[in-house]
């Protein structure tokens, strides 16, 4: 199977959530989610009409193949916001690359538990998801250039999709503005580094997994 079809699969798969954020269907009060789940209290905000494209979050990342650091925003949805899309915009500074670099990123997570400690603490001991970037620049492609010979690039160094797993704990202070501030990490790798420890057996799982970390903060507490 070509790589360049598993791309198109990961890039369908972190925009399709985008389509069902118009269809969310008004969750069960908040009583009925507490009898559900005692200890998971997250609750989706319905926004009505153009209130949905108001991001839900902005989030900070350090690494992670998207650059020194990526700053964006975010939108949660679900009964209980166990589904996030991210749109982040990174930067490499010079040390980093020949010059300096915007990179973009789509970003899809998956947050299946919330446990929460008391009205203030909670952890999220699981999430998953993937994400994929890109970087700007015409030195950069999707397609492998006509000048190289057939299939000596069998990679795109324009698109590179990546999977993670991480963790969160989150902080909810009495404020209008902030229903919580999460820190998190990951740990992802993409399918370059897969590729490349399927076929080489000398690498470690150190060289092929990457690890960064962040801030994400939720907006918008719901006033009753």
């Amino acid at each position: 199977m070509k790589w360049s079809i598993i791309k198109t699969g990961l890039s369908a798969f972190c925009l399709l959530p985008l389509f069902t954020l118009s269809q969310t269907t008004a969750p069960a009060d908040s009583l009925t989610l507490k009898q559900e789940r005692k200890w998971d209290k997250r609750v989706h905000l319905k926004y009505e009409r153009w209130e949905r494209l108001k991001p839900t979050h902005a989030k900070m990342q350090y690494a992670g193949g998207m650059g020194v650091t990526a700053f964006g925003v975010g939108w949660d949805y679900g009964k209980r916001c166990q589904w996030e899309t991210d749109f982040l915009v990174g930067y490499l500074p010079r040390k980093y690359a020949d010059q300096f670099r915007l990179t973009f990123t789509v970003k899809q997570n998956y947050i299946p538990w919330s446990v929460s400690f008391d009205r203030h603490w909670a952890i999220e001991p699981f999430y998953c998801g993937l994400y994929v970037t890109t970087i700007a620049g015409e030195d950069f492609w999707k397609k492998e250039p006509g000048r190289y010979p057939n299939r000596y690039y069998n990679f795109s160094t324009k698109l590179r999709p990546y999977i993670f797993i991480g963790q969160r704990v989150a902080f909810s202070p009495e404020h209008d503005l902030l229903r919580s501030v999460s820190l998190f990490y990951e740990v992802s790798t993409c399918e370059l580094y897969l590729v490349s420890k399927a076929t080489n057996s000398s690498l470690s799982m150190k060289d092929i997994l990457r690890f960064s970390f962040g801030v994400k903060v939720q907006l918008f507490r719901d006033n009753p």
